[in-house]
């Protein structure tokens, strides 16, 4: 019985550390990562769609919901005026269901 209680605590704790909750810093130096939004689909290593609820966040699939405070963030993001200072390239999608990595070796970079 402890076992299942303390499993289902950790995965609990590791689901809601890894829900895609992002902000936007104002410095570079202030960042997790640096990201730069390209014009075209066919170039981003991530296709990302914002969601209006913290709840609908993902879990690093590309569903990323924007926090008012830095405090609430599991990651903090610049976003950078040329593409070759960004450690990801992303594409603002439409519709959920377009949003996930193009690039999977860049998914590392949101755990």
């Amino acid at each position: 019985m402890k076992f299942i209680l303390a499993f289902s605590v950790i995965l609990f704790l590791h689901s809601h550390l890894l829900g895609q909750k992002v902000y936007s810093v104002n410095y570079e130096s202030q960042a997790d990562i640096k990201v730069y939004v390209v014009d075209y689909e066919s170039q981003a290593d991530l296709l990302v769609y914002k969601v209006s609820y913290e709840s609908n966040a993902g879990k690093n699939n590309g569903l990323w919901y924007f926090t008012q405070y830095e405090s609430q963030a599991t990651k903090k993001i610049f976003f950078v005026e040329y593409e070759s200072q960004a450690d990801l390239k992303i594409f603002f999608v439409e519709y959920e269901s377009q949003a996930g990595w193009r690039n999977r070796a860049k998914i590392p970079l949101l755990y």
